[in-house]
């Protein structure tokens, strides 16, 4: 047998999922968190962001977050920031891998950021040829790149030309991001096609939420499409805070689980990473987990105590 290919998961839930939660959360269980989540295979995680704290005060730790990260070498731990004041605040941290947000559309990036597009892209761009200059991974979020909660559906042309500018700027990796969860798979493989004849297809991730239950289904169609980089949340938590209908991200185990019988291979444990889900879930006082919670957690019982390598799925 060949081997099977890999796709490549950012899990976000320590960011995008805890962001938006209306309770602090400590800075320890954000660690734990994480340490579960390595535990559970995952190799690329999205730790904090360095966001004014006014604005997103569940952020607040930022530095002790990636301080707390310093020990799992083998991870790439990666920050948000939407400026160089962000850059320079996470380079001070340690950080180094850094990401950036861009709204495709005018109003989006007004109620999120008090900024004009053209603003907006002016900042984007200086943050990513500061970071570039410095030698840190970057990745670009293009969000609202399907449709936009203000203004309705996004031209495909305007999202694949910020996605231009930004892979311009010195980004690493492009993150087509379905802010709201409102994209179905259909639109998501004539974005990909499209966007790929000029951006490289290997350089682009997706991003999608799971509001109308479609983001397992998108995620497919990515796939099918030639996109092998994902990001995903334990247990669905998340939703920009910004954004109005933005429900929570796909779930990191429906995307293994349906990567993993579609003959993809993500090297990550499935009960091990519902371990980070239930911790998730213990913290935040509230029942978390995508479509595929429930089947896990009864093969969980089913097989008993169990030890070593990751469940076949």
């Amino acid at each position: 047998m060949s081997p099977r290919e890999t796709i490549h998961i950012t899990e976000v839930s320590p960011r995008d999922g805890l962001q938006n939660q209306p309770a602090l959360v400590s800075t320890a269980d954000k660690a734990r968190l994480v340490a579960l989540l390595v535990e559970a295979g995952l190799r690329s995680i999205e730790a904090t962001s360095f966001v004014s704290p006014k604005a997103v005060p569940q952020m607040a730790d930022a530095a002790d977050v990636i301080a707390a990260t310093r020990h799992h070498e083998h991870v790439r731990f990666s920050a948000l920031i939407p400026n160089l004041k962000g850059l320079e605040r996470a380079t001070a941290a340690g950080a180094r891998e850094v990401a950036i947000v861009l709204a495709a559309t005018e109003t989006m990036n007004q109620r999120n950021i008090g900024m004009s597009l053209g603003q907006a892209i002016e900042v984007s761009e200086a943050a990513l040829v500061a970071a570039r200059d410095q030698g840190l991974r970057t990745r670009a979020y293009v969000a609202v790149a399907f449709e936009c909660p203000f203004e309705g559906p996004v031209d495909p042309a305007d999202t694949i030309r910020l996605a231009e500018r930004m892979l311009a700027a010195g980004a690493s990796e492009i993150v087509v991001a379905d802010t709201i969860g409102a994209a179905a798979p259909g639109q998501v493989t004539e974005l990909v096609r499209r966007m790929a004849g000029t951006v490289p297809v290997e350089r682009i991730a997706m991003h999608f939420h799971d509001t109308r239950g479609l983001g397992a289904a998108n995620a497919y169609a990515a796939l099918e499409a030639g996109i092998r980089r994902f990001d995903s949340s334990a247990g669905g938590i998340g939703g920009c805070p910004f954004a109005p209908g933005a429900a929570g991200n796909l779930a990191t185990e429906d995307l293994v689980l349906m990567a993993e019988k579609s003959g993809y291979d993500t090297g990550i444990d499935l009960f091990r990473l519902l371990a980070a889900v239930d911790f998730a879930q213990e913290v935040l006082g509230r029942p978390l987990g995508g479509h595929s919670v429930t089947w896990l957690r009864q093969r969980l019982k089913a097989e008993g105590s169990r030890s070593g390598a990751g469940m076949s799925a």
